[in-house]
């Protein structure tokens, strides 16, 4: 009789097995045979979940995949998920979908439980976050720095500053924490992007006490703070301190700089500025390019935005997927079709399409300008590139001048 039931027991669990193996690929992959590896789900879930819409498809393609925050793709499956069900006001799920990872026995470390706590910050549920910080004793998984600056964190992706500065003040003694350099940085960003940006210098004295010393992003935080509240004096400051520590100010500390010209619209004063470098023998990256062009498109200086991507180019450096959708976007915005179709056909050779609204208004300006048989011609590419809308291309193809 024993032996009865134990075999009924293997045969079920296999059975489950068998089950648990076939929903998730049927929802993964519905048109494969063979079992998808770990990463290979990895990618379905990430693919299917920038697409969906739908509340209980998201949390079913995240559970089919079993995704763990060990893996950089599910890192980012993760955040997809909270960040669709968080716009669909969907947090119920949210809710009990982290619940679920925080309790599965694979995922109980402290690593793995200070990212579902970011992810509630993400979420905006910040009691979700502060309630799993609380209980990790009792899950038997010890508290470190680590877990704090994770709280720190979802403090300030939910964008409750008051609560940032409380855990900050309040934890390290209830628990017996000693603030590191990720804690202090985290702090300076929150209050940097909460308009308080002169709330720093009383952090940057407390580093100094304690014998940790700022680095590059540290700075890098305070400048663009100071930016955003058009503080000129105090990034002059800033940067006098960078010398004290004898910090070398590197291209990643000018490219926080050009971009916070730019998003004052300044992006004049930003290319003043990206000219005084290259003068100096210092060489600019992507970023740096890729700010002053999003810069001059949104203050309608096109012109501007197509000498620096030309620029960009000649000095060797190879555009990202950003730069291209930024310019094809723009272009089309302001009605330069036949520059957005020749932007379009770089970013296609680099093997990137831009998103399909920007597509449809290329499409549709082109057949404005009697352009039809381009028109016509990108459907057809983008339609190889990318499986998904292909009904509605064909709809927008029909409805072509003939």
């Amino acid at each position: 009789m024993a032996a009865l039931r134990s075999k009924l027991r293997f045969i079920t669990s296999q059975h489950h097995h068998h089950l648990r193996h076939y929903s998730a690929a049927s929802i993964l992959n519905p048109d494969s045979k063979s079992p998808l590896s770990g990463k290979d789900k990895s990618r379905a879930a990430l693919t299917l979940l920038k697409s969906e819409t739908n509340p209980q498809r998201i949390l079913d393609i995240c559970r089919a995949a079993a995704l763990t925050p060990e893996s950089h793709l599910d890192r980012i499956a993760y955040s997809k998920a909270i960040s669709k069900l968080k716009d669909l006001n969907h947090f119920s799920g949210i809710r009990s979908f982290l619940q679920e990872s925080t309790t599965r026995p694979d995922l109980k470390s402290e690593r793995f439980i200070s990212h579902f706590i970011v992810l509630y910050g993400q979420a905006g549920l910040l009691d979700e976050a502060k309630r799993t910080f609380e209980e990790m004793e009792k899950m038997g998984i010890q508290r470190t720095e680590r877990t704090l600056n994770a709280l720190l964190f979802a403090c300030v992706l939910a964008k409750n500053y008051a609560e940032m500065k409380r855990v900050f003040v309040e934890f390290p003694k209830k628990y017996g924490f000693v603030p590191n350099l990720d804690t202090y940085n985290v702090v300076i960003k929150g209050f940097c992007e909460s308009g308080s940006a002169s709330s720093v210098y009383s952090i940057l004295d407390e580093m100094k006490r304690n014998n940790v010393k700022p680095n590059a992003e540290s700075f890098g935080n305070c400048i663009s703070g100071f930016y955003k509240e058009e503080k000129y004096e105090d990034v002059g400051k800033m940067l006098e301190m960078m010398k004290g520590y004898k910090m070398v100010t590197g291209i990643s500390t000018y490219n926080v700089r050009i971009q916070s010209l730019c998003k004052l619209k300044k992006s004049g004063e930003a290319k003043a500025l990206l000219d005084g470098i290259l003068s100096r023998g210092l060489k600019a990256n992507c970023a740096t390019y890729g700010h002053l062009i999003l810069g001059f498109c949104k203050e309608g200086n096109l012109e501007e935005a197509k000498s620096m991507f030309q620029k960009m180019v000649n000095s060797g450096l190879k555009p990202d997927a950003e730069c291209y959708f930024t310019l094809v976007y723009y272009l089309c915005q302001s009605r330069d079709f036949e520059a957005a179709l020749e932007m379009y056909k770089k970013c296609l050779a680099d093997g990137w399409v831009p998103n399909f609204s920007t597509m449809k208004s290329l499409v549709e300006g082109l057949a404005s300008i009697s352009k039809v048989d381009e028109a016509r011609e990108v459907i057809a590419q983008v339609k190889e590139k990318i499986s998904r809308n292909v009904e509605k291309w064909n709809d927008i193809e029909e409805a072509l001048p003939k």
